[in-house]
């Protein structure tokens, strides 16, 4: 689940900048999850997951993003352009971490394993969906035409940035939508995949 909170961090600057690509800041932090069985720990996850403001409920993760963007322009006696542009995505991925029990069955440990797997995976893509509107964004702002002045190039790189950020929150919105109906029947497909493995000797036993 995204947390969009921080989204809408949104700095244009006239200062030079070295040309380059859009880029990622990526940290990771975690929150315990205890218990024995597969009621604890959804209990846990429940009670302990991070808070996302856009549904007031507690997640088993999440993804908090700011992005920045900075533009340089340049002017002459008749118009003013981006010279360039370089927008950053700062990204704060928020995974549980299952302080195992040794009386948790393994049937309990191949769950967690497959689920806790999944979620970082769903997480990983939020990053990506908002490392490539990032790209996109920076994109757009390079291949802005010229405006008459200064002002009105920054008001059209200020309206460039909300329509991809507007259209970056529909792609995450649709991502967690798809992954949220179709979560029971992935949970079943991995585990059947990881037991698959397991029994293969692919993996070690849970």
């Amino acid at each position: 689940m995204m947390n969009r909170s921080l989204l809408c961090a949104l700095m244009l600057s006239l200062a030079a900048m070295p040309a380059g690509a859009a880029s990622l800041v990526k940290t990771y932090s975690y929150f315990s999850v205890g218990g024995r069985t597969l009621g604890d720990i959804e209990n846990q996850l429940t009670k302990n997951g991070p808070e996302v403001k856009s549904t007031g409920s507690r997640h088993p993760g999440a993804t908090q993003m700011a992005f920045t963007t900075r533009a340089s322009y340049a002017q002459t006696a008749n118009s003013c352009r981006i010279a360039n542009a370089q927008v950053t995505v700062k990204v704060k991925v928020i995974l549980p971490e299952w302080r195992r029990s040794r009386k948790a069955g393994p049937d309990v440990r191949l769950f967690w394993d497959t689920l806790s797997a999944d979620i970082k995976r769903h997480e990983e893509r939020h990053v990506e969906i908002a490392k490539n509107h990032a790209r996109e964004l920076e994109d757009a702002l390079k291949a802005t035409y010229p405006q008459k002045t200064c002002e009105a190039a920054k008001a059209k790189a200020a309206e460039i940035s909300a329509a991809v950020l507007a259209k970056h929150d529909r792609a995450q919105v649709q991502f967690d939508r798809v992954e949220s109906v179709n979560f029971e029947s992935r949970i079943i497909r991995l585990l059947r995949y990881r037991m698959q493995r397991i029994q293969s000797g692919q993996l070690p036993p849970a």
